[in-house]
């Protein structure tokens, strides 16, 4: 039997909501049954009716969904958090308070103190609960991470992550509505393109090697002189494992596109992926030659095998990523619902640890670039 699944934000228009009915349903795991899709209430149940929704079930705002569908013997088993930053805080830790698990894009909230207190929540109710950092679902990136526990790379000394893309470069268009907004802090917070960006480039790196940033020191810069937020970072971290991560995120690199990618330097031998040519990965053991791993391809690591979806050779996409941590998800649910532990491959989707992980050092960056560049430490306060 599928699960139910909800829809919060990702109206008409969204760049987001597309992605996650696609990487909901394309398994078959989940019926979208709920939604309160738009900030108008009209418009949202008019879109998630057009979509298959029943009229019932096609809410006006996030607090009409939670009221209905609490009470429901049908209720939803899943809820996704697409919503403004500045919203998903109270609405994920709602849905979790009413028992239900929840799926939230990042960042998860937009204070270390908000993340704290949903993270205390989790871990007092054992929802379960995962926050979107959407590219940690592809396969190779989960073979690195496979890689990497099994000691291939040896310690791993240098790690280098970066998101940098040049689609705010043109101060002409800083007043552009779909812009504009990311730079402003009442609606994304004290950081723009390190929350924005960086923190996926950080998480990534996070996921792949098992360790948690310890100190930082950050340089900011807004190279559009009237933005008041940075749209150009340089963050140096300590992690806690011992590797040093460096970390470049810019919206203002003109030419390059997408620019999500990550190096990973050990004893035993470096690695290299690529979000935009996520079907290889570069593996370089010492002192011999480089191989192109080929997702896919046979003897890959069962981590890797379960998050493969076509054949190899053809192209994967965001959405199928985003369906690996869906269906993650759903193993997890329904271990839950019948008394047993998930199967362990399906333990890789992003926690609430993550998600306050990102946000301490989202804050620990902002008050290190304040302090020009000085060493912080990147720990939420709840774990030092």
């Amino acid at each position: 039997m599928k699960l139910n699944w909800g829809l919060i934000g990702g109206g008409e228009g969204s760049q987001i909501g597309p992605a996650h009915r696609l990487g909901a349903r394309v398994d078959g795991l989940y019926e979208f049954v709920a939604g309160a899709l738009d900030a108008d209430p009209a418009r949202g149940s008019a879109y998630a009716q057009n979509l298959g929704v029943a009229p019932d079930r096609a809410y006006g705002d996030w607090r009409e969904m939670l009221d209905g569908e609490r009470g429901r013997p049908d209720r939803i088993d899943l809820v996704t958090v697409a919503t403004p930053n500045a919203t998903h805080y109270q609405i994920a830790k709602a849905f979790v308070e009413a028992g239900i698990a929840v799926l939230c894009e990042k960042p998860m909230t937009m204070t270390v103190e908000e993340a704290e207190d949903l993270a205390r929540t989790v871990e007092r109710t054992k929802i379960p609960f995962a926050v979107n950092y959407g590219y940690s679902g592809y396969p190779l990136v989960r073979h690195m991470r496979a890689m990497a526990a099994r000691g291939d790379l040896g310690k791993v000394r240098l790690v280098k992550a970066e998101f940098a893309h040049g689609f705010h470069a043109d101060a002409a268009d800083a007043d552009n509505p779909r812009v504009r907004w990311r730079y402003d802090p009442a609606q994304i917070g004290a950081s723009a393109q390190f929350a924005d960006c960086g923190i996926h480039a950080l998480q990534m790196a996070s996921y792949v090697l098992g360790q948690h940033p310890l100190q930082l020191s950050a340089d900011f810069i807004s190279g559009v002189s009237s933005r008041t937020l940075e749209d150009d970072a340089f963050v140096n971290f300590r992690m806690e494992g011992g590797a040093t991560l460096r970390l470049w995120t810019s919206s203002i690199a003109v030419g390059r596109m997408h620019g999500l990618n990550l190096q990973v330097f050990g004893e035993k031998g470096g690695l290299r992926w690529a979000q935009e040519w996520p079907n290889q990965l570069y593996w370089t053991p010492v002192g011999g030659r480089t191989e192109i791993i080929e997702r896919g391809a046979p003897n890959l690591s069962p981590e890797a095998d379960r998050a493969s979806r076509v054949t190899i050779g053809h192209a994967e996409g965001m959405p199928l990523a985003f369906a690996n941590i869906y269906a993650d998800l759903a193993e997890t649910i329904r271990a839950g619902k019948e008394g047993r532990a998930p199967k362990r491959e399906a333990s890789q989707y992003p926690t609430v640890e993550d998600g306050l992980r990102s946000m301490a050092a989202i804050a620990a960056a902002v008050e290190s670039a304040k302090r020009g560049g000085a060493w912080v430490d990147a720990r939420p306060p709840m774990r030092r």
